[in-house]
């Protein structure tokens, strides 16, 4: 299995105006984060988890010419305004997408993107097959899928266990029951969001405190804000086997 990191930013505390930031001016490559979400690649097929804003740009940078699937977090717009994009995709496999997501994501899908599902259809409009998960495990193209809930302050959301792999963005809390299900995981990617307090965001080192407290056997820290600071200081600061993640990354699972 391998994992593509399509994006590892956040619209929290990112200055969009005139921004004369350190990590906005930064020439490093590592410093250039797009809205967070991830690719999945088995069984010769593509998973994307979450389609936020920068989908459209994600897609042409992976460079992948099909996505046979997508898992959803949450509903915030950060993580699926860019689900309209799938169109191209649409044309290209000939078919609709399958959507993975809970009964309140649905909700917002089909609030926000409401044109898709009109009678009579109106041509070239995106086309998704939605079916709907919980905390239940579930079998996509021959791997099981353990869906992981999580807490984005009061907000219930869901992260996503794929063999030893756990995927966790927008969180704050989780339960001391679904930490023991991904306890000794070989790789965890968790959000980060900044150094100071947040109130439905993991800070650098509450993040650091869990990787560790899990067992984690290597760590990437992505849904990083500018607040945070540049890719490389943070790096040095960090245990070994924890790192921030960077749009692009490739690992191999």
């Amino acid at each position: 299995m391998k994992v593509t990191f399509l994006g590892t930013g956040t619209s929290q505390g990112v200055p969009i105006i005139a921004c004369d930031c350190s990590v906005c001016k930064s020439p490093d490559l590592n410093d250039k984060r797009l809205r967070s979400s991830i690719l999945i690649q088995y069984n010769n097929n593509n998973i994307v988890i979450d389609t936020g804003p920068d989908f459209r740009q994600q897609m042409l940078q992976s460079g992948i010419k099909t996505c046979e699937a997508i898992l959803f977090t949450h509903a915030h717009r950060d993580h699926l305004a860019g689900l309209d994009d799938i169109r191209a995709f649409n044309f290209k496999m000939k078919k609709p997408i399958d959507v993975y997501c809970e009964i309140a994501v649905e909700k917002a899908i089909k609030r926000e993107f409401f044109y898709a599902f009109e009678e009579p259809k109106y041509p070239g409009v995106p086309e998704m097959d939605i079916h709907i998960i919980n905390e239940q495990p579930f079998i996509l193209f021959e791997k099981t899928i353990n869906p992981i809930r999580v807490w984005h302050h009061k907000m219930p959301v869901l992260g996503f266990k794929i063999d030893n792999f756990v995927y966790i963005t927008d969180a704050n809390k989780i339960d001391e029951s679904v930490k023991d299900k991904i306890r000794n995981c070989d790789v965890l990617v968790l959000n980060a969001l900044r150094r100071e307090h947040h109130i439905s965001h993991f800070t650098l080192y509450e993040a650091v405190d869990l990787a560790q407290e899990l067992n984690a056997k290597q760590t990437y820290f992505t849904h990083i804000s500018h607040q945070l600071g540049k890719h490389k200081d943070v790096n040095n600061e960090l245990p070994n086997n924890i790192q921030l993640a960077f749009d692009g990354l490739q690992i191999e699972i």
